[in-house]
């Protein structure tokens, strides 16, 4: 059985690989031609050597990162996701808290993380300054997909669901009933946009900390195994760490696209297949 590839599909992955593969062998072939000394620039054959040769050291320092990455995910989707369905249901409680999240995302988390050091453990301050970074995307997009609901669509859900007299509690029940089966939806595009972005950006604030951290020793990530081979002039395990942070994050962008698209292909406009 063959599998057809559109060519739309074909083109969209073969010409960013071979732009890539290009400037991965002029990279090849402009530090082998002018013997750039490696503690300037290695060549990408021995970045791949450097990243095969140190993996045990590097393997271990990329899984406390992506740790603290996915786990600073994690809880910027539990706690935006929720905090956005609280400030859905309550303009009260939307104009007194969503100010205090603004300002969490306005301060630079650099300036944030050597606080977090002082009042709290390493790893924990390390966790909340990935969480940190990747809340407001998940908030933010998620009230807007709450909020951005077609209004005739909400006034024909009221119409049909609520009744003209109720008491609060059967009130309160009819905008769950509505949070659920109308904005919940609604918000899901927007909700999983936000998550794409938050993923990258959990990322960031994870090496952040760590670079504020500076600890060595078996926890240490990979922005410190950065810093350890800038002081010591070891630059072909400086690019080897830094490429294995670029792929982590192609790699989380890569799964949160296809969920994305996993969740919308069949229904949204943003993942439908275009027309022929």
């Amino acid at each position: 059985m063959k599998i057809a590839i559109a060519p739309r599909t074909l083109s969209r992955i073969a010409l960013p690989l071979a732009v890539f593969i290009a400037a991965i062998g002029a990279w090849e072939f402009y530090v082998r031609s002018h013997a750039v000394p490696t503690y300037i620039l290695p060549a990408p054959s021995l970045i791949v050597q450097t990243v095969v040769a140190d993996w045990p050291l590097l393997s271990a320092s990329l899984f406390v990162t992506l740790k603290t990455t996915l786990l600073g995910l994690g809880l910027a989707v539990a706690g935006g996701v929720g905090l956005a369905v609280l400030l859905s249901l309550s303009r009260i409680v939307e104009y007194s808290l969503y100010p205090f999240a603004v300002v969490l995302q306005v301060t630079p988390v650099i300036a944030i993380a050597p606080l977090l050091l002082i009042y709290m453990p390493q790893d924990a301050a390390v966790l909340t300054c990935a969480w940190l970074v990747a809340f407001f995307p998940v908030l933010s997009n998620t009230m807007l997909g709450l909020q951005s609901v077609d209004r005739n669509l909400l006034e024909l859900f009221r119409l049909y669901g609520v009744p003209p007299q109720q008491t609060a509690l059967a009130h309160l029940g009819s905008r769950m009933r509505e949070l659920w089966l109308l904005r919940a939806p609604a918000a899901l595009p927007a909700f999983l946009s936000g998550l794409r972005i938050a993923g990258g950006l959990s990322l960031i604030g994870a090496v952040v900390a760590e670079m504020a951290a500076g600890s060595a020793g078996a926890g240490a990530g990979l922005a410190y195994r950065i810093i350890e081979s800038q002081y010591r002039l070891n630059i072909p395990r400086l690019f080897a760490a830094l490429v294995l942070l670029a792929l982590t994050g192609i790699i989380l962008f890569l799964i949160l696209s296809a969920l994305t698209h996993a969740a919308l292909r069949r229904w949204h406009e943003s993942a439908l297949a275009p027309e022929t």
